[in-house]
């Protein structure tokens, strides 16, 4: 950040600011097309400006490779430093619009998995209907979404459990949740339930996580199966999984099944309670807790309405935990 002020103190007498909007969005998309589309202008002057920003850095931003538009070491370098500054000019300069949730007609556009459907949503839309009425929820699987649309602001916010995420994201820690076994209450392992018990019977897998279109799962690769079969592995056991699923409702259906286990995030359970044909039995070996965060992209980070949206989350997720 110092170096990019550094040029200011220089140069201030013919550096036009709105260059660092521009770099920004170019870092961002890698394509000058699409970063002028975003901006409203034309690809020719979107391409002056990069001509411009070359000038500036003496360094050429961006490079055309075999996989387009590349950015060069010095604009990785800048990119972090470049959405620091336009984030505080932002928060200088907007105009404190108080956002009164009561009145709003907003979409909030959110990406969460049907997990987070059953267990965080039906709390959250009972205080909106209270609260903020009109607000209205587009809820996006993750296959819909990818982290690139989520950088752009495209996406509102991310519900989901990461295995890793970019750094320039916000995020927020919601709740760690246990994992349960769902089996047909009728099965006799029930009686018998351990470890060997456990791994005799087929199971259904659900997805760990995931963001864009993904593709089909290979039963060797334990590591994109995620928790349940890591801590399978460390014992050096496995389990056979006859169904690979994206949907826990789909995975709690399945485990009606007299053949099937489920081992499903405990909170995901509270569905199905009351239903008498499962029962619900805590693992025979112990796997690590589940994370749920909020995820949202720096460029909606001061945004009034997207400030209470996100506090209210917060608050509904506390409530959850109580």
């Amino acid at each position: 950040m110092l170096f990019i002020f550094g040029i200011f103190l220089m140069n201030i007498a013919r550096v036009d600011l709105n260059l660092l909007v521009y770099l920004d969005v170019l870092l961002r998309e890698c394509n000058v097309t699409r970063a002028a589309e975003e901006l409203g202008i034309s690809q020719p002057a979107m391409s002056n400006s990069l001509r411009r920003l070359r000038d500036l850095f003496n360094d050429p931003i961006l490079v055309r490779t075999s996989d387009g538009m590349t950015p060069t070491d010095r604009a990785i370098e800048l990119k972090p430093m470049v959405r620091k500054v336009l984030s505080a000019a932002e928060q200088t300069i907007l105009p404190k619009t108080k956002f009164e949730p009561e009145q709003s007609k907003r979409i909030f556009r959110i990406m969460a998995s049907d997990y987070t459907e059953v267990t965080l949503l039906p709390v959250l839309l009972a205080l909106l209907r209270t609260e903020a009425p009109n607000i209205r929820l587009d809820i996006m699987t993750p296959s819909d979404v990818s982290f690139h649309d989520v950088e752009r602001g495209k996406v509102d916010l991310v519900i989901n459990r990461f295995d890793s995420l970019p750094q320039s994201f916000h995020q927020v820690h919601l709740w760690d949740d246990s994992f349960s076994c769902v089996v047909n209450a009728e099965n006799p392992i029930v009686q018998n339930w351990n470890l060997q018990s456990y791994l005799a019977h087929k199971h259904v897998w659900v997805s760990k996580t995931g963001m864009g279109v993904g593709v089909g799962m290979t039963p060797d690769d334990v590591q994109r199966l995620g928790w349940v079969d890591e801590a399978l592995s460390k014992l050096e056991v496995n389990r056979e999984i006859a169904v690979f699923t994206r949907h826990y409702q789909a995975a709690l259906m399945l485990g009606e099944q007299q053949h099937l286990i489920v081992t499903i995030p405990t909170m995901a359970t509270r569905s199905i309670a009351g239903n008498s044909k499962v029962t619900i039995l805590a693992p025979p070996f112990e796997i690590p807790r589940m994370r749920l965060k909020m995820v949202w992209s720096p460029l909606l980070q001061h945004d009034p309405g997207h400030r209470w949206m996100r506090q209210t989350i917060k608050s509904v997720s506390e409530q959850i935990l109580l």
